[in-house]
């Protein structure tokens, strides 16, 4: 750590807390506009005739919401590191353990919850769809009319921090390349990020709601996955940690 440029360090923090609160907010930030006149013209090209519309909005989605669910294991690789700069080496290496035993159990069992939770919508979403025409209609007026525009922007603010904390993290100090295990940390957050946007375009605006819920599960399979990592790896470090502390004398 001596030769860690602390300034960068500390702005690269900056940057994933900030990607993880754009991702966390998303869902204020996105949907509740009116689609009362879209949902109109989607009954009509049904054939299916509809008294009141009044009320109904774009939906806010789940996919960058779960994308802090993997950001939050940034947020924390990330703060371990600044967590350097506070605590003698000794002392750090005790606690690192069992925080990070703490917060890959919090992590896995969020992302457990948020993996039931995309899988029953995207069930629900699914079979209102293909129940042509009433419970299609019912998929539209809940989930028919995806904010596509404003999920990229977000999407592109998200990436453009999650760049930035990256690059920051080799200026604060280059051996960070070193360590595969956040390089592939790297990776895979801009990866999901990337994969999120295209998904959103990939698709007629009616569906975007369902590659959005798909990839919301992905991203809660992915956090458990990054927390299992996480709990095997503190470990060594606990065990570690207790011997040292075993061989310390007694007074």
């Amino acid at each position: 750590m001596g030769d860690l440029r602390k300034p960068f360090l500390l702005l690269a923090m900056l940057a994933i807390v900030l990607a993880i609160g754009v991702e966390l907010g998303a869902g204020l930030l996105l949907g509740g506009a009116d689609a009362s006149s879209a949902l109109a013209d989607s009954a009509g090209a049904l054939d299916v005739e509809i008294d009141d519309v009044s009320g109904v909005s774009e939906p806010s989605g789940r996919g960058t919401g779960h994308l802090a669910l993997i950001d939050a294991v940034a947020v924390w690789s990330t703060g371990l590191f600044c967590l350097g700069l506070l605590l003698p080496e000794r002392v750090q290496g005790r606690v690192q353990g069992v925080a990070s035993l703490i917060f890959s159990i919090i992590l896995i069992i969020v992302g457990l919850v948020a993996l039931l939770i995309a899988f029953v919508e995207l069930s629900i979403m699914v079979s209102l769809f293909l129940a042509v025409p009433f419970g299609t209609l019912a998929y539209l007026a809940l989930w028919g009319f995806f904010p596509v525009g404003e999920a990229s922007v977000l999407l592109g603010l998200v990436l453009l921090l999650k760049l930035l904390w990256a690059g920051l993290l080799v200026l604060a100090q280059p051996r960070f390349l070193q360590n595969k295990g956040l390089v592939l940390l790297i990776l895979t957050t801009l990866l999901c990020t990337v994969v999120l946007e295209f998904l959103h375009h990939l698709v007629p605006v009616i569906l975007v709601s369902i590659v959005d819920d798909v990839a919301a599960l992905v991203f809660a399979v992915v956090a458990i996955i990054w927390g299992l990592v996480l709990l095997i790896g503190s470990i060594p470090a606990i065990v570690k940690a207790v011997r040292v502390t075993a061989a310390l004398p007694t007074r």
